[in-house]
């Protein structure tokens, strides 16, 4: 029996909120069903017309630094259960490598990302959103250790980048997003009775759309 079409998940959250380990929790509770990871990080802008050294001043933390439209059509493809080719961003050029990764179609599709929920289109993909709310201080503190330890980041420069990018970027744009949630989870991946909650929920929009095919 086929599904009517893919459920669609959306899990936002500022950088270091712990999306990352709530959309791990998810993809553990349902591995009985056909699920695929699509990260939003994956759909920044190639800028292969830029020179390297206007690269570097890239805003990660901006919605003009994603191909939103790319992603869009990528999900709208999914939702009708046809192949896609997920782009690679390398980070050492700044720019959209020239290797893809191919998505099959699945049943459920999350799709993580700081601004998922910024773009009426793209939320309207959505069956269900969930909006990861951590203390500030407990994100920069995740941001800062990730970068240092997992990409030789220094520690000022961590810093200079939450003050002048992040941080207003997270005020401005991330923040405002909560309102569109269905479902917000305080502290991440930490909070395990709001995930069993959220696991619920996704299970009966599941048995809905199942009880929808003839």
């Amino acid at each position: 029996m086929k599904r009517s079409k893919p459920i669609v998940i959306g899990v936002a959250g500022g950088s270091g909120s712990g999306k990352t380990t709530v959309t791990r929790e998810i993809y553990r509770s349902f591995s009985d069903k056909s699920i695929t990871v699509i990260q939003q990080d994956a759909y920044y802008k190639a800028q292969d017309d830029k020179p390297f050294e206007e690269r570097l001043l890239t805003n990660y933390d901006h919605p003009l630094a994603f191909d939103t439209d790319l992603l869009i059509s990528h999900i709208q493809e999914l939702l009708q259960f046809h192949p896609i080719k997920k782009p690679v961003y390398d980070y050492t050029v700044h720019t959209r490598s020239a290797k893809i990764v191919p998505v099959e179609p699945k049943d459920v599709i999350i799709l993580e990302g700081i601004l998922i929920l910024e773009d009426e289109r793209l939320r309207n993909l959505m069956d269900i959103k969930v909006f990861v709310d951590t203390d500030s201080d407990l994100r920069i503190i995740r941001r800062l250790l990730r970068d240092t330890e997992e990409r030789g980041r220094s520690v000022e420069s961590v810093i200079n980048q939450y003050l002048t990018a992040v941080r207003p970027m997270h005020l401005q744009f991330v923040e405002p997003t909560k309102r569109y949630a269905d479902i917000i989870i305080p502290e991440g991946g930490k909070n395990s009775v709001a995930i069993d909650l959220m696991a619920t929920k996704i299970r009966t929009v599941l048995e809905g759309k199942d009880s929808q095919v003839l």
